[in-house]
């Protein structure tokens, strides 16, 4: 036990919660209102269904991880349960699902901030930029010391403010409905069963914190509250979710775009509040995202008490997703395909495998409990292989 971080010393409760909703209220809090447009209103029982599972297998993660004192990350939970076969694996998805979100958010940064401020252009010595690609590599700039945090507990500041932002996003999208004349007028439909893949996707998105879920335990003060934090930031982030998806539709119905700030009228205040603050989130995120892939990097060739070096591996991450950025700049069809396969997997089904495997041989598994986690994989292996066909055919079709 004398890996574990002592009782006197970590992250405290309240600034824990401020990491775990920052974990979970990311970019499909923009989304959540296009989800529910495409699967209509009776998709929210799937939202709901989405985040009782999530937190579940949330809970599954903390239980393999009290077994060993040695397993602090994800990947060592599969490890635990599989062997290094199994470590692979969950980092591969893990980490690959955590590095797309970090191209996401620069992706984003580039999109809202040419809308703010069109035709501008960048002359780096002899290379002239379009707007969009000068923006992602100047709020890659600006995103870059947040990266070199290395504590938790001061990186709670940071992530109280990315909870701030969620909440003003959320405020300013309902001021445009009251005050700006939009109104609540849309009916939506009540189903559509051809794009409800697509919206399990995003919502399954929307949940897609169990990366993070190991680091931010390990960093916590009182462990044995981890259930409890888990629960405040679900019910948190779900009424979140609910409330904007619910008036993103009454407002813009099937019109509704894949980012709902793209809806918002130009040319008012309210409008460019919350594409301001919606700027402001991936500073307050993306740190936390490349964090375990930093620390995985630097466990893998030992040099975790080189700090120069952990400075320079955290660097590099930043400028790869830039890259990546730049190559591939669409928000859309990104998200899309991480939720439905990425978020699906590593929030569903490598929890319950994993826990499965590492308590086949105890008697801590009733009935009762096995039937649900069976179910969980069949929703999760079904929102897998449906979310991802119809993903893919999209970017198909668009391309």
């Amino acid at each position: 036990m004398e890996s574990h971080t002592p009782t006197r010393t970590g992250t405290t409760f309240l600034r824990t919660c401020f990491n775990g909703v920052n974990a979970l209220a990311g970019l499909g809090i923009l989304s959540i209102p296009y989800a529910l447009s495409q699967g209509g209103w009776l998709s929210l029982i799937l939202l709901l269904t989405t985040a009782t599972i999530c937190f579940y297998t949330g809970l599954l993660l903390q239980r393999c991880m009290n077994i060993n004192a040695n397993v602090k990350t994800y990947p060592d939970i599969g490890e635990l349960a599989f062997g290094y076969k199994g470590r692979l694996a969950v980092a591969i998805f893990m980490y690959l699902e955590l590095y797309l979100v970090a191209v996401e958010f620069l992706i984003l940064e580039g999109d809202h901030l040419e809308k703010l401020f069109p035709n501008t252009h960048f002359n780096i010595a002899w290379f002239k930029l379009g707007g969009k690609q000068g923006f992602v590599l100047l709020a890659s700039l600006v995103i870059l010391p947040t990266t070199w945090l290395r504590n938790l507990s001061v990186f709670s500041y940071v992530s109280f403010g990315g909870v701030l932002a969620s909440i003003i996003v959320v405020g300013a999208v309902l001021w445009t409905g009251v005050v700006n004349g939009i109104g609540f007028h849309e009916k939506g439909e009540l189903i559509n069963w051809t794009r409800v893949p697509t919206a399990v996707s995003v919502y399954a998105f929307c949940y897609s914190g169990h990366a993070v879920f190991p680091t931010i335990y390990t960093s916590m003060k009182e462990k044995t509250m981890f259930p409890m934090m888990l629960f405040i930031c679900f019910i948190i982030c779900t009424l979140n979710y609910l409330f904007m998806a619910i008036i993103g539709y009454l407002m813009y119905g099937d019109n509704t775009q894949s980012q709902i700030t793209l809806n918002l009228p130009g040319n008012k205040l309210t409008s460019k509040i919350a594409i301001y603050i919606t700027l402001i989130n991936p500073f307050t995120k993306y740190a936390l995202l490349i964090m375990p892939i930093a620390d995985a990097i630097e466990e893998s060739f030992q040099v975790s008490k080189y700090k120069f070096i952990g400075l320079l591996i955290r660097t590099l991450i930043v400028m790869s997703t830039v890259i990546v950025a730049l190559t591939v700049p669409f928000f859309g069809y990104v998200l899309a395909l991480t939720g439905s396969f990425l978020s699906s997997t590593a929030t569903m089904l490598l929890p319950c495998a994993c826990y499965l495997k590492i308590f086949k041989d105890s008697q801590r598994i009733g009935f009762i409990q096995l039937v649900i986690i069976i179910g969980i994989i069949v929703i999760g292996t079904s929102v897998a292989v449906m979310g991802t066909f119809s993903s893919v055919k999209q970017i198909v079709c668009n391309l």
